[in-house]
């Protein structure tokens, strides 16, 4: 029976120090965004001249022990981790003026998070859309170029996750993600509508399906989408 009280008492220690690690993590994640990033662009500069903060919370999130049965905690502590290390990526290699100025920038290089070596695609790819099979993280995973959704000045958090996601949506699909010519009966949309096309068709619905479902001012189904080419210049300051 003592041996069961023990196992007990350390399994529960262990799962509060693995909640307060989380906790302390999205408190710095949050508190980095909104000292670095501002109208959705990044201050590479000054990141770079002083990394002490964006290296603290990195290091915090390679002890950081999340399942993905804890579904918000997972994803939230993902698209956080996601965006950390991009930045980190870039200032890395900075001055740089593209993320792709890297051959290896999303397949090939690694960063340690909770536990493992993982790269960019494998956070993207594998550990949230697979799984998920959410569209709107496409607008929250942000790639450090300008032809990204813009990266917010806060961390996202699990108790505000959805709401966020849905936001961000919203605000990319009513604005420069698409360029609407009624006159024409076209819509030009950012390329990630094309690479991810799938991800925006599930269901038996179409891509305009979609887009409506966060439009102000819906899209007639007729109207043909095309796409403009995405701009991989450094989303900087």
């Amino acid at each position: 029976m003592k041996k069961i009280c023990v196992i007990v008492l350390v399994f529960f220690v262990v799962n509060n120090l693995q909640a307060q690690n989380l906790e302390t993590f999205f408190s710095k994640a949050d508190a980095f965004f909104k000292e670095s990033v501002l109208n959705g662009n990044v201050a590479y500069s000054k990141i770079h001249k002083k990394p002490d903060k964006l290296n603290e919370v990195l290091k915090l999130a390679e002890t950081i022990s999340v399942s993905e049965t804890d579904n918000l905690n997972y994803q939230a502590f993902w698209v956080n981790a996601y965006n950390l290390s991009v930045i980190k990526g870039i200032i890395d290699n900075y001055p740089t003026k593209s993320p792709l100025d890297d051959s290896g920038f999303f397949d090939k290089n690694t960063y340690s998070l909770a536990g493992k070596q993982i790269t960019l695609n494998d956070i993207e790819h594998t550990l949230l859309r697979a799984k998920f099979q959410d569209p709107r993280f496409h607008f929250v995973l942000v790639c450090g170029a300008i032809g990204c959704p813009p990266l917010i000045n806060k961390a996202y958090l699990p108790s505000t996750f959805n709401s966020q996601l849905d936001k961000q949506t919203a605000l990319a699909l009513n604005g420069n993600f698409l360029i609407v010519n009624v006159n024409k009966k076209r819509v030009e949309g950012s390329e990630i509508l094309k690479w991810y096309k799938a991800d925006f068709t599930m269901n038996g619905k179409s891509e305009i399906d979609f887009i409506n479902t966060y439009r102000t001012e819906k899209i007639p189904n007729d109207f043909k989408l095309s796409y403009f080419p995405y701009n991989w210049n450094l989303n900087k300051q």
